[in-house]
């Protein structure tokens, strides 16, 4: 992050080598959305236990266009406990959502997902309001949801349609704040 060297007397967990650099970490942080997601009308709140709600606290629906806001007016909303943004067959971007692949105390990736994430390459992911696992947004044609089991119990989940996905803002690693084109990725899970 810094393009000065580390302190010696740095803690082990510093990410910034001075306030400075910690404020413009701070700020970068705050718009790592992509403008590909900021810049739709598909956006709307969720409650704890991840109901959607509309801006204004009613229920919403991921199939019902009239429940959703845009990103401005459902982050000025105080209703619920954070975002969600509603994925729709009016285009192509679609989510990976990666269960239980991540050491939240760590921040190690499971193999598996390491590899999940290498194939996707430069496009935006975020971690999970769990902690422990991803959300990979990109382009693909996927019209219908699915969920794939893998071997060792854990799953995968590919969706374009007719969902929402809660998210966090807390972009993985340095992933940029871009959609790539997913395709091959969800080719091969699906496959």
């Amino acid at each position: 992050m810094c393009p000065e060297p580390m302190p010696i007397t740095a803690r082990s967990h510093a990410r910034t080598c001075s306030p400075r650099c910690r404020k413009a970490l701070s700020r970068a942080n705050k718009t790592s959305l992509p403008i590909e997601l900021t810049t739709r009308d598909r956006w709307i709140r969720r409650s704890s236990s991840k109901v959607p709600l509309t801006v204004a606290g009613m229920a919403a629906s991921s199939t019902d266009p009239r429940t959703w806001s845009s990103y401005k007016d459902a982050t000025a909303s105080s209703a619920g406990v954070g975002l969600g943004f509603v994925l729709s067959d009016v285009d192509d971007i679609v989510c990976l959502d990666l269960d239980h692949c991540l050491n939240p105390l760590t921040g190690r990736l499971a193999p598996w997902a390491a590899a999940i994430i290498r194939d996707a390459g430069a496009t935006y992911v975020e971690v999970s309001p769990s902690g422990d696992g991803l959300h990979i947004f990109g382009y693909a044609t996927v019209r219908q949801g699915r969920r794939i089991r893998r071997p060792d119990g854990t799953a995968v989940e590919v969706y374009g349609t007719g969902r929402y996905i809660a998210m966090t803002g807390r972009r993985h690693g340095s992933c940029p704040s871009i959609l790539a084109d997913l395709s091959a990725v969800v080719t091969k899970l699906t496959a």
